[in-house]
């Protein structure tokens, strides 16, 4: 007969990857939308990619990579008991989640001041394609930085209960799918990233 706690952990991890998959379910609409949209405006879409800043993109790009480091790292961290250690690196995954929103706060107040956002006179008299670009990478980069924001907010939640020595060695699954949910929001930017950035 399996122990109470260990029905507990299969619950948890098999509800954790239900509520993933709504999510991969979510920006993979946007993704085939953007697939679309891609065939119909090539050229368009390349010119709006061309106004994007390839150095914002990448400094975000390094940054989530090494928050998804960082919280991997601390899952090792708690299982090996060293509770200090989890709360460095939960501390250093917060800090590239506020660094990758202020680094997308200066790129998005430098497009809204060029007039470069949904509805804006400047792409209102340009192509039609570039104003689907900039509608879908405002839509797309928007929804992700409120992932990131929840995942940074469940983060610091997660660090207190691991302060308080609710989550341990003995009792670590909500740390471990804070971490994957953490872990999705990086993997959706890498999707975002080339598609964005770096189309030619």
């Amino acid at each position: 007969m399996s122990h109470p706690e260990h029905r507990d952990y299969a619950g948890a991890k098999l509800g954790m990857w239900l509520f993933l998959f709504t999510e991969i379910l979510l920006f993979g609409g946007l993704f085939l939308l953007y697939a679309v949209y891609l065939t119909r405006y090539p050229h368009e879409f390349a010119a709006g990619g061309r106004e994007l800043d390839v150095v914002y993109g990448t400094a975000n790009t390094i940054v989530l990579l090494t928050s998804s480091l960082f919280v991997a790292m601390a899952v090792t961290a708690i299982q090996q008991g060293r509770r200090r250690l989890t709360l460095g690196l939960l501390g250093g995954t917060i800090l590239c989640a506020a660094g990758f929103m202020g680094i997308k706060y200066v790129e998005w107040s430098a497009k809204i001041h060029h007039g470069i956002y949904p509805g804006s006179a400047k792409l209102a008299a340009g192509a039609h394609g570039e104003s689907v670009f900039f509608g879908l990478y405002y839509l797309t980069t928007g929804l992700h930085g409120l992932h990131v924001l929840i995942g940074g907010s469940v983060l610091a939640w997660v660090a207190v209960k691991v302060q308080r020595g609710l989550v341990t060695a003995d009792e670590f699954v909500l740390l471990e799918n804070g971490a994957l949910y953490w872990h999705l929001v990086d993997l959706i930017w890498i999707f975002i990233f080339p598609l964005y950035y770096l189309i030619l």
